[in-house]
């Protein structure tokens, strides 16, 4: 079980600085109950394959394209689409504490149909969104799944791609710091001699 510690909350900026005895900053050991990354999930389309994408037995592949298309417009019935240069795919994300609105976050796009490859498209622009079912970001970019191989094939999964700064943090996590009179510090890893030398050093 990890050892827990309050501090006066006044204390939280002085920790991210001050390097106790043993030669680490207070902040690489201890996280601060309550404040944490959150994980973020959504549902999109990568377009743009050159026929490496699901095949039209993907029923709500073609579904998505079908109701993609009507949202600028264009109604067509999924039973009449035969293109191979879309897949469907999962967004995930990891939302960092503190994060403001129009920061960057990376993302990984995975796919969930019977798509051959990823590389080479666009992901559409995509909702992402937390547990309590709210909006807090939105994904779009060009796919990248790494590097080639010497024989010329991908070096990396050609079914998952990362996107570096591939979304933008549309809503915020508010932590109300400002109004709480303690904290609660959680040690990274389990350390009594850790435990007693940050409580003496804060």
């Amino acid at each position: 079980m990890k050892q827990l510690c309050k501090i006066p909350i006044i204390l939280l900026a002085f920790i991210c600085f001050a390097i106790p005895s043993f030669g680490a900053k207070v902040s690489d050991l201890v996280n601060v109950v309550g404040v944490r990354d959150n994980q973020l999930i959504g549902y999109g389309l990568v377009v743009g394959l050159n026929g490496t994408g699901d095949k039209t037995t993907s029923t709500f592949t073609m579904q998505s394209i079908s109701n993609m298309l009507e949202s600028v417009n264009v109604k067509v019935d999924p039973n009449d689409i035969s293109s191979k240069n879309a897949a469907a795919v999962m967004v995930t994300a990891k939302l960092p504490a503190f994060a403001r609105q129009g920061d960057k976050i990376d993302i990984v796009v995975s796919s969930i149909g019977d798509a051959k490859s990823l590389e080479g498209g666009t992901l559409l622009l995509t909702p992402l969104s937390g547990l309590d079912g709210r909006i807090y970001a939105v994904a779009q970019g060009a796919v990248g799944i790494g590097g080639k191989s010497e024989r010329g094939g991908s070096a990396n999964h050609p079914l998952a791609g990362i996107l570096p700064n591939g979304a933008t943090v549309e809503r915020e996590v508010t932590y109300d710091l400002y109004n709480k009179l303690n904290a609660t510090l959680s040690l990274k890893e389990s350390n009594f001699q850790n435990a007693v030398q940050i409580q003496t050093r804060i």
